[in-house]
């Protein structure tokens, strides 16, 4: 079984992306749903975090409280250190978990969407890397809508991450999601054949 990779910085689109190959026969694996499974009520991470952030970052039902950490975390590389030094062994505990009930049911090619696949160093072992990608200022516009923010604060979330060109060096396949939704499925079902091609040739 292979697993490829599926990137892109955030409010690039790729979790339509990601829902179009699992529309389309893919199975994939979302990080970030495993993230939040991660932190769930009663888990050692959550205790983790709030005794490294304290009790400010929980919401009203003691759940974590994602907006109030990332406000926190975005604008302080230290403290975006010491949440992911929590949270991503726990994530990696779980995504080796899903593989392994595909593998089970005999999967040959899944999906793994990581928003932050290069800067964890992932790329290196998720091939190929399909990177999502639009230009900086669009990507900044739909991030402020997205989520309500204003500039400075949508600027901060894309300075933690890396600059497109470095990513654009490191992938396999790039998709441009700036125009249509029906451009972006054309090049989602272009895609899955040249996936499925270097599932079995590496190239």
């Amino acid at each position: 079984m292979r697993v490829f990779g599926l990137t892109g910085g955030i409010a690039s689109g790729k979790s339509t992306v990601a829902r179009l190959l699992a529309e389309r026969g893919l199975p994939m694996v979302d990080a970030d749903q495993l993230a939040r499974e991660a932190v769930a009520p009663g888990s050692l991470a959550l205790e983790q975090i709030v005794g490294a952030f304290g009790e400010g970052v929980l919401a009203a039902d003691g759940s974590l409280d994602r907006k109030a950490v990332a406000a926190r975390v975005f604008s302080d590389a230290g403290q975006r250190k010491l949440l992911n030094s929590i949270v991503h062994p726990r994530v990696a505990e779980l995504s080796r978990e899903r593989f392994a009930e595909h593998a089970a049911r005999g999967d040959q090619l899944i999906g793994y969407e990581v928003p932050l696949l290069f800067e964890n160093g992932l790329d290196a072992v998720f091939r190929p890397v399909v990177l999502v990608a639009l230009k900086p200022e669009q990507q900044q516009q739909r991030l402020m809508a997205r989520d309500g923010l204003d500039q400075e604060a949508a600027q901060a979330r894309l300075a933690a991450q890396w600059p497109l060109d470095r990513k654009l060096a490191g992938a396999d396949f790039v998709l441009w999601n700036e125009g249509s939704l029906a451009e972006l499925q054309a090049a989602v079902e272009e895609l899955i054949p040249r996936l499925r091609a270097f599932s079995v040739d590496g190239a």
